[in-house]
Order: C-alpha cells, then structure tokens, then sequence
C-alpha cells in the first residue's frame, strides 16, 4: 500500500470504510486506520507491500508488541498489525450470555472481516498469546483464507485447560483469577493497573528491558480503560467456556494451514508442554522451536522471531 497516492488511499478508505488515524506510535513507518466491521471498529497500524501478513497481539499487549519486527516484515509483505476486540482502541462490546462475543470465534470472524474490507480475502496469519487462540480458531473457521500459520508461545486451548496441575494453576494464575464472575477480578485490578500490569509483564519476560517504558506506556494506557480490563476478563471467561464447546465440536478437525509454532524456551509454555506434539495433535502440517527467552517472544528475541518468520512465510 505505501505506492499510493493520496487520492488513491481516499478511495480505498471510503471503500473500505477505513478511517485514517496518523502515523503509529513506536510502529515506524506504519499507519493507523480504523475499520468499520460488524458493527464494531478495529484499530489496525498498516505498511508495506507485496502479500498481506496479519499480526495479532496477545494479553495484556496491543499491536505495538510488533513494533521490532513489523518494519522489517513490511519490507516483504502489506502488514496488518490489528488491536483485538476488547483490547487497545478497538471497540469492546459487551460479553452477553456465555460470553459469546469474545468467544475466539467471534473474535476471529473481526479479523477476517477486517483483511476482507482491506482487500485480502486470503493472508497469513501470526499470532501470539490470545492472538496465537484467535489464529488458531480463525484456520479452523475459515481455512480458505489462511495461507500459513504462526502461533508463538502457546499450546492449544483445551490441551492446556486438560492438563492443569499445580505448576500449571500457579504460574499462569491470571488464567483462573480472571475468569471469576463479574466484577470481582475488574475491580480488584481496577484498584491499581499500574502495579498489577507490570507484575504480570514481569512474571512473563526473561529479558529484562525487553518492553521499554515507551512500550510498556501505551500498554497502560489502554490497561486503564475500565471498558478494557472488563473486555479482558470476558476474553478469558469465554476460553474457559464457550471457546471449549467449541474446540471439543472440533476435535477431530485439523488445521490445513502449515503451522510453525515458536516458544520461549525459558517460558512456562515451553516448560510444561512439547509444544510441537501439541500442535501435531491440531495440525497436519508442524514445524518449530525454541527460542532462548521468555514467553514475550517477539519482544525478548526479535531478531530470531524475524529470521523464523522470514523464511516459514
């Protein structure tokens, strides 16, 4: 997209219902648009040329945690850097019965909508954390548009939750702390959002300085939103219920996407699980490894999360 012409791009965007936003924070050479799409707005940051790549954060980062990476993958590729539902400046809808709206399947069915409007029926697909759970649903959905596959830091859903142990329930305590009944865990962070953001960023990363204060700014900032932490809540409530009914409907269904899966070696991912046998257990097609950080990958190590994504897509 960076060829365009002024005139040109103020088509696209009333085409696409695309709202230009300025240049991105700590994304350089990306801009921000919002989308219009099924009734909410998704923030996205774009730049480059050539085959679309869709990128897709996890808790509690937005696409700024691309910021090391992106500008070397918008060389090759149109990267789409996209907020989820509920997180960044997205829009955060309520939850409803079940917490449906933030089932990965809804969550996934945006981001589709949102690569249509921008012109791509079919793209590849990198997500990390709840991105890398959104990724996972949007290939089972909607495998005709997803060309390859990346998830980073993480088995699947339902292996996880079948498997919990101590070790488990301990070290990803967020994982049961958040999906208690509204508003107990919205208001016990909404006491102090600075303190419980950085403990949680702390508890992942095995690099220190790897999120810069710049970083970790624009993280707090969209943390004390009350509408984000409660959208947050509902992202995990709906993983530990809805998101579970549906993966067990689609047992036997494999992802037809190739699929590389990258962890931090130093993580409790990478610690408790063979990640690659996980995936080999939901995908027909797996390759991956370990990279020496923690579970903020692309933060901790981007230059070797660049090198592997590079030569996988």
């Amino acid at each position: 997209m960076s060829g365009e012409t002024e005139a040109e791009r103020e088509g696209v965007a009333e085409r696409a219902d695309l709202a230009e936003r300025g240049p991105a924070p700590l994304m350089a050479g990306f801009r921000l648009v919002d989308v219009a799409v099924g009734g909410l707005t998704l923030r996205a940051a774009i730049a480059g040329d050539g085959p679309p790549l869709l990128l897709l954060h996890g808790h509690p980062q937005t696409h700024v945690t691309w910021r090391k990476i992106a500008p070397a993958l918008a060389r090759r590729f149109t990267v789409v850097a996209a907020d989820l539902r509920g997180y960044g400046d997205s829009s955060k809808p309520a939850g409803g019965p079940d917490h449906i709206a933030y089932s990965k399947r809804e969550m996934a069915k945006d981001q589709v909508a949102l690569m249509a409007r921008l012109g791509f029926d079919r793209f590849a697909l990198v997500g990390h954390d709840r991105g890398g759970r959104v990724a996972h649903r949007l290939a089972l959905d909607w495998p005709e548009a997803v060309e390859k596959l990346c998830v980073i830091d993480i088995a699947p859903t339902a292996t996880m939750y079948a498997m919990t142990d101590k070790a488990f329930a301990t070290r990803y305590f967020w994982w049961f702390f958040l999906i208690q009944p509204y508003p107990l865990p919205e208001r016990m962070i909404g006491a102090d959002p600075d303190y419980f953001l950085r403990h949680h960023l702390a508890g992942q990363t095995r690099t220190p300085g790897a999120t810069e204060p710049e970083a970790f700014a624009e993280y707090l900032r969209c943390y004390l939103d009350p509408a984000a932490r409660h959208a947050i809540c509902e992202d995990y409530r709906a993983a530990a219920g809805i998101d579970l009914v549906h993966d067990a409907a689609d047992r036997e269904t494999r992802i037809a996407a190739p699929l590389l899966a990258l962890w931090g070696a130093k993580g409790v991912v990478g610690d408790l699980y063979d990640v690659l046998e996980t995936w080999r257990e939901k995908a027909r097609d797996v390759r991956g490894h370990a990279l020496d950080c923690g579970h903020l990958v692309q933060e901790e190590r981007p230059e070797e999360t660049l090198a592997a994504l590079l030569a996988f897509l």
